[in-house]
């Protein structure tokens, strides 16, 4: 098999590690890659949201499975776009990919199929939401309506936190065409976990349940990012909590897709918080985490290109999903300023001193006269795997630290959460 996977960050590079070890596979292609996928595999000067070029490609290579990995391409209907030009691809249709794309539609979706979540309201007038923020107390959770690369959210303490967010993004328009509408919803309380599972519109495979850390600070304080670090499998996601969210949010969710006559196909992303009352929804994205993805696939024993096509063909043969006994922890390096203004262009010594046991999945790298530079926030994922969470986190931070360029910063506190749970569990 030929496989293109879409994308260029560390989770495509974690999809690209992973396709390659099949024994079905020939060669991987990644478009537009970056400098540690162009290591494993062919990289393709091609924009995600390129359709024309990318499906002329996948003709051209006689490419068997596309893989999609950002959320933006899914928005934009490159499965549709593929779909009729007759080749296959992983992920949700554009219509599917609105669980993400738009916040208002998953928020009512989950309130006629009652999936629970925070309770919320849509606002599109700037007057409404002052009004509504007038009327209750504080805490508030502001959300821009459409993608905003995981930081269209704001948690505000106070009223006054509010109403600069109102402002922020529905009058500043912030985050562009994805705050013209806004979600208000109450604070929930509890522990924070993901859990992906593939499924072809009917069957649902789930893989181990992480934790990703969004604030750039440690003990998540600052603001949010793309993600800062992941673990998996997190303790929070007990076989009793993972047995709910299969019942009371993803299968009401596939049904709910199916009255409205989408058939999602593709990997789900729940994003929940596990309340007193157990889990509720935070977010559903329509493709896999990042930086989840690097702690989730490692732990795979389940070849991924079996899942990958059964789920585009529509046939997912099995629910079961095999993984080893391990843990894994991902510390994203990212630079100097993020998820702020940075400097790119910084060189990346000691790559060549990390372990072979670890993982480094690049995320904003590239190529610059024969040395790897840094070109994104978030530049690398360093993942660790240990028979225990702390034999994880040791082997990774041991990693990160023979890793140095200008301004790189990371949260050393990754996955200090697990740790907690299993000492008081105990």
């Amino acid at each position: 098999m030929n496989v293109l996977v879409i994308g260029s960050g560390g989770r495509e590079h974690a999809l690209v590690w992973k396709i390659s070890k099949s024994p079905y596979i020939e060669r991987v292609y990644c478009a537009p890659g970056n400098a540690g996928i162009s290591q494993i595999a062919e990289c393709v000067e091609i924009k995600p949201t390129d359709f024309k070029s990318l499906a002329h490609f996948a003709k051209k290579h006689r490419i068997d499975l596309t893989v999609v990995g950002p959320e933006l391409p899914l928005a934009l209907g490159i499965v549709d776009y593929f779909q009729k030009e007759g080749l296959l691809i992983f992920g949700p249709t554009q219509e599917a990919a609105q669980i993400e794309s738009s916040k208002s539609f998953a928020k009512d979706l989950m309130r006629k199929n009652g999936i629970p979540t925070a309770k919320y309201q849509v606002f599109t007038s700037v007057e409404e939401a002052i009004a509504y923020v007038q009327k209750k107390e504080p805490p508030y959770v502001l959300k821009a309506d459409g993608l905003a690369e995981g930081k269209g959210v704001l948690v505000c303490a106070t009223r006054q936190e509010a109403l600069d967010g109102i402002d922020r993004i529905l009058k500043q328009k912030a985050f562009g065409e994805a705050g013209k509408k806004l979600i208000i919803e109450e604070k929930l309380y509890g522990e924070e976990a993901s859990v992906l599972a593939i499924t072809d519109g009917e069957r649902l495979a789930m893989l181990p349940c992480a934790q990703d850390h969004k604030p750039i600070f440690e003990g998540d304080t600052g603001p949010n990012t793309g993600g800062m670090g992941a673990y998996a499998p997190a303790p929070v996601g007990t076989p009793e909590i993972l047995a709910t969210v299969r019942k009371s949010i993803l299968v009401p969710l596939l049904k709910g897709l199916k009255s409205y006559g989408i058939e999602y196909r593709g990997v789900i992303y729940a994003g929940l918080m596990i309340t007193a009352d157990g889990p509720k929804v935070l977010e559903f994205n329509c493709r896999f985490g990042d930086p989840e993805t690097q702690a989730i696939l490692p732990l795979l024993k389940t070849d991924l290109v079996d899942l990958l096509m059964e789920s585009a063909n529509g046939h997912l043969r099995k629910e079961e999903v095999e993984t080893t006994d391990e843990f894994a922890v991902c510390v994203i390096m990212a630079s100097g300023g993020y998820p702020g203004p940075y400097e790119k262009g910084k060189p990346i010594h000691g790559l060549d001193q990390v372990p072979p046991d670890i993982y480094v999945f690049h995320a904003g790298t590239k190529w610059k006269e024969n040395q790897i530079v840094t070109s994104g926030g978030r530049v690398l994922g360093v993942t660790g795997l240990g028979n225990t969470v702390s034999e994880a986190i040791e082997k990774a931070y041991k990693a990160v630290a023979k890793i140095t360029f200008d301004g790189a910063y990371y949260r050393r506190d990754i996955g200090h959460k697990a740790l907690l749970r299993i000492k008081h569990s105990v």
